[in-house]
């Protein structure tokens, strides 16, 4: 199985390399045709490989490393190439793949085109060629991430996905693009060079850079200031990319200006590549530096659950002229808020709920995502006073499939039980509700009461954008002669996502039975 691993790394990284070649042929169109139907192949080969890697993984032992591949890369400063995967990883290994091979097949007929901000297209637009070369080398750096055990590994497969990502936005996105892309750009590679500050700190103190030795040492060698340090290091760059209020803003504008799969795999996850390093080195490496920093990540989070629901809130309003894309984005803060409140509890219940719902985000953002860029792509815009005109843009009416899909998005993203969206953010709030020991209870019970708070909220303002955009009179003047119903590549794009959001709520011992085992010997010093 190791070779699967690599195989799952080595395989879009090739497929990158290949645009390079000249082999697509002189024509241009025909060139750009077999260069996104690579993209679909090898997106859909890496995906394979991750259902053979679930398929072998032994889920009697999920708390043990699988699938390793551990050699020396760099002697003179310790650094291994250290692969494996456990509960943690897999789900979010095999989601990576899941989700970057719908935006491919979704690329394949809907490319995007690159509009500027007055609409127009824009006639500097590179070549597919160019989009499928930095699209797989994003999917290297993330799967990477979910993949290595090496500090210095996981800094570069982190760094890696940043440049990809700028140019998806900067090239291929619309409206205010380059400046989004620069903020993104910006907050990442700063929040990053801090991250590796800290593990500097840690590799300089403990001799070592691998993380599963770091591990099963639980910070025994660092001293409580130290820990304390290469913590807050360490979770300011990763709570950037997470991202926790207040370091968010760079968020909103990235998504509003990213084409429709740039969104899904941002919201998707890359926001999980935050989440994920505070699990996979913060609570077992430093666990006195992250204790004593919990009670500020929980409240961080708290903070978060609200701000992002009220200005989700204010988006949904009639006058707003509220962007859906934006509206989303800021609904990704509030989200992230539970993942993060679940981690800072430190319990085994708190983190379950935490990677519970970090799959279940990624699931349900990235439908939403898709659904909002198909309105973008027929309507021209995503700004909701337009969509909805004075009765309502009445979807169910126009478009009744687009519709069913947007609503059964809507309710499984305010957490109605049944639905992927429920388990995490209950199990985030049980943990806040009993959290580690050492960490103040009321404090904690403060912050579940804001975050029990913030659901209510984000009903409200769902339930808003369901009944503006798929209620209404069908026979008002609309915007566009003629509202294109689900088509044939966007329900092969969208249907494995509702399908997973409906089975991983109605059986959630799917990823809890991986994560749990993991989770404990993670926070037991494994």
């Amino acid at each position: 199985m190791n070779a699967v691993l690599i195989a799952l790394l080595v395989l879009p990284l090739l497929g990158a390399a290949l645009t390079l070649a000249p082999v697509f042929g002189p024509d241009t169109g025909i060139a750009d045709r077999r260069a996104l139907r690579l993209n679909s192949v090898v997106t859909g080969a890496v995906f394979l490989l991750s259902v053979a890697l679930a398929a072998g993984f032994d889920r009697s032992r999920p708390d043990w490393m699988q699938a390793t591949t551990d050699v020396s890369w760099i002697p003179a400063i310790h650094v291994r190439f250290h692969l494996g995967v456990d509960g943690v990883s897999l789900p979010l290994i095999v989601l990576t793949a899941l989700l970057t091979f719908l935006c491919a097949l979704y690329s394949e007929k809907r490319l995007p085109d690159g509009d500027a901000r007055g609409g127009a297209p824009d006639v500097h637009r590179p070549s597919a060629k160019a989009f499928v070369g930095l699209f797989l080398l994003l999917e290297v750096g993330m799967l990477a991430t979910f993949a290595v055990l090496d500090l210095v590994l996981f800094f570069l497969a982190f760094e890696i996905v940043l440049i990809p990502m700028y140019f998806l936005i900067a090239r291929w996105g619309s409206g205010a693009k380059v400046p989004s892309a620069n903020r993104f750009i910006l907050y990442t590679l700063l929040g990053s060079a801090v991250m590796l500050l800290g593990f500097l700190l840690i590799g300089s103190k403990a001799g070592t850079f691998d993380m599963q030795a770091l591990a099963t040492a639980h910070g025994s060698g660092l001293s409580h200031t130290t820990q304390v340090i290469a913590a807050l290091a360490i979770m300011i760059g990763l709570a950037v990319k997470a991202p926790a209020w207040p370091l968010h803003s760079w968020l909103p504008d990235a998504h509003t200006a990213a084409p429709t799969v740039g969104s899904v795999l941002l919201a998707g996850v890359l926001l999980k590549m935050g989440t994920y390093g505070l699990v996979r080195v913060l609570l077992p490496i430093v666990p006195g530096g992250t204790t004593t920093l919990a009670p500020y990540l929980g409240a961080f989070a708290a903070v978060g659950i609200v701000y992002g629901s009220l200005a989700c809130l204010a988006l949904a309003r009639s006058g707003s002229k509220g962007d859906l894309k934006r509206l989303i984005a800021y609904s990704s803060v509030g989200h992230m808020g539970f993942v993060l409140l679940g981690i800072a509890s430190l319990t085994p219940v708190g983190v379950n709920g935490a990677l519970f719902a970090n799959i279940a985000h990624g699931l349900i953002t990235g439908l939403l995502f898709f659904l909002v860029g198909a309105l973008k792509d027929r309507y021209g815009t995503a700004d909701l006073d337009t969509l909805s005109g004075s009765t309502g843009a009445a979807l169910y009416g126009r478009a009744p499939r687009i519709g069913a899909l947007l609503a059964f998005a809507a309710v499984a993203s305010l957490g109605l039980p049944g639905l992927a969206g429920f388990w995490g953010e209950l199990l985030a709030m049980f943990g806040a509700f009993d959290p580690a020991g050492g960490l103040s209870r009321p404090a904690f019970v403060t912050y579940m009461v804001l975050a029990g708070l913030g659901t209510l909220l984000t009903a409200a303002y769902l339930l808003i954008v369901v009944k503006r955009v798929c209620m209404g009179d069908p026979k008002q003047p609309a915007t566009v002669a003629e509202l294109a119903d689900l088509r044939p590549y966007e329900a092969v794009s969208w249907t494995p996502l509702a399908a997973l959001t409906l089975l991983a709520g109605l059986w959630p011992a799917l990823l809890l039975g991986l994560s749990d085992p993991a989770v404990k010997h993670l926070l037991g010093g494994g």
